[in-house]
């Protein structure tokens, strides 16, 4: 089951902070929670979350309000069909810290694949340096997270962890 919430966050960061303050302490093995960008009835990001073991487990968060069910129902279609989502909290997401090479993030979280800007695949034995912050989106059916060069000589997620507002310098 993959339940589909829309409750008016109207940013990513928000979004976060309450998955993380809701579900973050569940130890739930199998967990992913995504983030959706929606349009309709305005701009906000809405919830999907899906959790086969323990699904009851669920039962207490808050419900969509009827306006923003369309979001919450097209949320949750697309995680169910992974074809979209910016996955938040994942099987493995605690051991996303330091430099792991490319294999080890495969081996040890759900992420199935590491793609560098462009669309080539990282291979096995690339270090990785995760800065904390990895957050892969379903593409075509998988879990993948996108990088790009970093000055360690490895990759780096390419979604920043404090990334710097948009005209913060004018």
């Amino acid at each position: 089951m993959i339940l589909g919430l829309s409750l008016g966050h109207r940013t990513v960061r928000e979004a976060e902070h309450w998955l993380t303050e809701q579900l973050g302490s569940l130890d739930l093995p199998d967990l992913v929670a995504c983030t959706h960008l929606v349009t309709a009835p305005y701009p906000h990001v809405a919830l999907s979350i899906a959790a086969p073991v323990a699904a009851d487990r669920l039962a207490g968060l808050p419900t969509t309000p009827p306006e923003l069910r369309a979001a919450a129902d097209r949320s949750a279609a697309e995680h169910a069909a992974r074809r979209s989502g910016r996955a938040v909290l994942y099987p493995g997401v605690a051991r996303m810290v330091g430099t792991l090479t490319v294999g080890e993030v495969v081996g040890v979280s759900a992420i199935e694949r590491v793609v560098l800007l462009g669309g080539a695949t990282a291979g096995p034995e690339v270090p990785l340096e995760t800065r904390g912050f990895v957050r892969p989106q379903w593409r075509d059916g998988q879990l993948v997270l996108v990088a790009m060069p970093h000055h360690s000589g490895g990759v780096a997620p390419f979604e920043v962890p404090d990334p710097t507002p948009c005209c913060a310098d004018h």
